[in-house]
């Protein structure tokens, strides 16, 4: 039995997120379903945290356990062919020891919100930024934004149904940074809850 960690993108608007449920596709089901078919096995894939559906990947860290023992390059392109169609893809795959947790073993996490300030209709961005056609202030937003790092209780920005335990917080980084007509929110924390991002954009527009 090998530990293998798995590096993946994806597009998640086919998706009701990372995690498996009763109301659509996921992407944890779209990679068990590919470990099976190229080895057999019902495995579980870990991931170091859930996203929300339509929520995307640059470089999601993932495990999972398999006892057909894999050259990590092949298990890498094994997958890949098996979840195509699908808009997910693994980047690498490596073996690690049995105590390495993608989601406990995780230090931080980094997500980008995407604002597109134009009054133009989106065409290549359509589902990865949000279009806001009034001007906005981004040197206010960013002045804004660094009172909320630090350690916080962010009850306010998570969700309703947020499984989190606690509330409190502590946030690394949340940067505004304007570049043209784009307007990127960079988050940098050990753990985010559910919409704390999308909350948080919210309230500094």
């Amino acid at each position: 039995m090998s530990r293998y960690k798995l590096t993946i993108e994806y597009d998640g608007a086919p998706f009701c997120g990372w995690q498996i449920q009763d109301n659509g596709a996921s992407v944890q089901g779209a990679l068990e379903d590919a470990v099976k078919a190229i080895c057999g096995e019902q495995v579980r894939v870990y991931g170091a945290g859930r996203t929300d559906a339509g929520v995307h990947a640059l470089a999601q860290v993932a495990h999972c356990d398999i006892a057909k023992h894999f050259v990590p390059g092949r298990l890498r392109d094994g997958l890949n062919a098996h979840l195509r169609p699908l808009p997910v893809g693994v980047l690498s795959a490596e073996i690690v020891p049995d105590n390495f947790d993608a989601r406990f073993s995780a230090r931080r996490r980094h997500y980008l919100y995407r604002i597109s300030n134009r009054r133009a209709n989106l065409a290549l961005d359509i589902g990865r930024a949000w279009r806001l056609p009034r001007p906005l202030d981004t040197d206010a937003m960013h002045a804004a934004a660094q009172r909320m790092t630090g350690k916080h209780d962010f009850t306010t920005f998570r969700d309703s149904e947020c499984q989190a335990r606690s509330p409190e917080k502590t946030l690394d980084q949340l940067d505004v940074v304007r570049d043209g007509d784009a307007v990127d929110i960079l988050t940098s924390a050990r753990s985010i809850m559910h919409w704390q991002v999308r909350s948080m954009v919210g309230s500094l527009v």
